[in-house]
């Protein structure tokens, strides 16, 4: 793994581990978010006409499978996983594409087809690595805030108890509601201690507890709870497979939405564990989009729905403060033991509708806040403007005009069935065309004992602003420039002009700095601090050791009486 700085609201980074008791109940913690998603099965049972027990069956595989694929997410060597607390669930971007499957051939095409998925995701992830092109900073932080975005219309339901049942806001559900999240809320800003590494818990506790006096939790749960067996053995692979060619499209859609939400998602995982993060590890993420393929062909083998990372338990991982990987191991653990008891189970698909809600909404807040920092982590330019706005009007047009997309050809009509899948393709088609004449150069002319600081810090914030580079690379590339020039004139290399051409194309900062005169030579010591006090050339010396310092490589050489130096910077 690559070297980080630990930001300082982390109180358990990725490489750290918790103590035994805090590790259990922060994978708890995670697993009572990670519950939320059981409805996607019920749901999907009821739309195919399917029975109490396919719903069981399918939420015990769920457990089993998604405890495996978290783990293997976690891993941080060998050829599978990304090495982050990354939880997998059975997510919405295999909803559509499933009961498309379960009406026309029940669940083992669901399952069948799911298999297929996992394949084709398989393979995109071998070549994910080479796509850096395609996600750059607008793009990543454009799918992670839309990841975020896409949960606001459903978490918002349960927040004030809108169900099948109820179609209008239930005015006690909505107090619960907010009562659990102001429990979050206070718990995570003033909370003492490591209070805050539990302040999601506590919360749900004091909105289990709440629906209990209040009558929200009644009989009808307390039936599931009581007729759940304490342990039953799960049987995978007891429905079978079957596969259609008609609904390759529709799985490959929803595995290449998996992968991009995947990509999104790791970028986040990978920012918020260090501080001086830059840019995407794309073979950290390829090793995060195999361990998601790994679990979509367990579910297709075993008999559950497709998978895809959990964004609500990323934003639960920066709100708290912990994001080792070590608790995706025990949240993994734990998952695969409740697939055997059923009972214990049972507490977590029992969870109140105002619970599950304040839940998300809480979340939800720390990844679209996480998706604007990386949009932000470079200057925007207009390039940048058009390739975020627009991708974001055109993916919330999903929700806030409800059919808009349905005349469009069968073919490509399930890539806009989601706010995030279309955004995601607007996001990337926008950042190629953008890339258009994206390479620049500029120059500048230094001349010694007449120019100064402020003309060259000047010349490459404009730049940059122009270009929309990241700030802390102009600065560093500004500050070698000025190095260069404060060193020639203290040797006095030179009387001529200096002639500095800045060349960028989102992915290299190139300076070349050329001018008539003596060759300067850039040390890799570090000049004494003797040679530094009595002397002008031991500054010199200094100056050129902080641009071979500064740069993630130099080269100085001479060519018929000109001098060049080359700095390059990775962007």
């Amino acid at each position: 793994m690559n070297s980080r700085t630990k930001p300082a609201n982390l109180i358990y980074d990725v490489d750290e581990r918790p103590k035994i008791g805090a590790l259990v109940l922060l994978g708890f913690q995670h697993i009572f978010l990670l519950a939320i998603a059981f409805v996607f099965p019920v749901l999907i049972i009821d739309s195919i006409g399917g029975s109490e027990n396919d719903a069981r069956h399918l939420i015990s595989m769920a457990m089993l499978v998604t405890g495996i694929a978290t783990i293997l997410q976690g891993l941080n060597k060998g050829p599978v996983g990304s090495g982050y607390l990354c939880p997998l669930l059975n997510g919405p971007a295999f909803l559509s594409a499933s009961i498309m499957a379960g009406k026309a051939g029940g669940l083992p095409l669901i399952f069948g087809m799911t298999f297929v998925a996992g394949i084709f995701e398989a393979l995109f992830s071998r070549v994910a690595v080479r796509m850096r092109a395609f996600f750059p900073a607008e793009v990543t932080g454009t799918i992670v805030t839309m990841v975020g975005i896409e949960v606001i219309p459903f978490s918002m339901k349960k927040f004030v108890g809108m169900d099948a049942a109820h179609l209008s806001p239930d005015p006690t559900e909505s107090a619960v509601a907010l009562v659990t999240i102001a429990s979050m809320i206070g718990l995570t800003v003033w909370g003492k201690g490591k209070i805050r590494l539990f302040s999601v818990l506590i919360g749900m506790l004091i909105g289990y507890t709440l629906c209990f006096f209040l009558g929200i939790i009644g009989p009808e749960q307390f039936s599931h709870f009581k007729e759940s067996a304490w342990f039953s053995l799960p049987v995978p692979g007891s429905y079978g497979l079957s596969f259609s060619t008609a609904l390759i499209i529709p799985f490959v859609v929803a595995a290449l939405s998996s992968a991009l939400k995947t990509m999104g998602d790791l970028t986040t995982c990978q920012k918020i564990n260090d501080a001086g993060w830059k840019r995407p590890d794309m073979k950290a993420v390829s090793r995060g989009i195999l361990a998601c393929a790994c679990g979509n062909l367990m579910s297709g083998l075993a008999g559950a729905l497709g998978q895809s990372p959990s964004s609500s338990n990323i934003g639960l991982s920066i709100a708290t403060g912990a994001t080792s990987r070590t608790i995706a191991y025990a949240t993994g653990c734990i998952l695969i033991t409740l697939a055997f008891m059923p009972k214990i189970a049972a507490i977590f698909v029992i969870m109140p509708t105002p619970v599950m809600g304040a839940s998300l909404i809480f979340a939800v807040s720390f990844m679209v806040l996480a998706g604007i920092q990386i949009m932000l982590s470079r200057m925007i330019d207009s390039r940048k403007t058009f390739v975020i706005g627009m991708s974001i009007i055109f993916g919330l047009s999903v929700d806030l005009i409800p059919g808009i997309y349905n005349g469009l050809p069968g073919a490509i009509k399930p890539f806009f069935q989601s706010s995030l899948s279309v955004a995601t393709l607007s996001a990337i088609i926008l950042n190629m065309f953008m890339r258009i004449g994206i390479a620049k150069t500029a120059y500048l002319e230094l001349v010694p004992g007449v120019d100064s600081s402020e003309k060259i810090f000047a010349f490459m914030h404009k730049q940059g602003g122009l270009w929309g580079a990241m700030p802390d690379v102009i600065d560093r590339a500004a500050a070698a420039i000025n190095e260069t020039f404060e060193a020639a004139e203290a040797k006095s290399a030179t009387e001529a002009p200096l002639h500095v051409a800045v060349s960028f194309d989102e992915f290299n900062l190139d300076v070349e700095i050329t001018y008539l005169g003596m060759r300067m030579v850039i040390p890799d010591v570090k000049p004494s601090e003797e040679e530094i006090m009595i002397s002008p050339e031991g500054l010199a010396k200094l100056s050129l050791f902080l641009i071979h310092e500064n740069a993630d490589r130099v080269e100085s050489h001479t060519k018929n009486g000109q001098c060049r130096i080359l700095l390059h910077y990775n962007h």
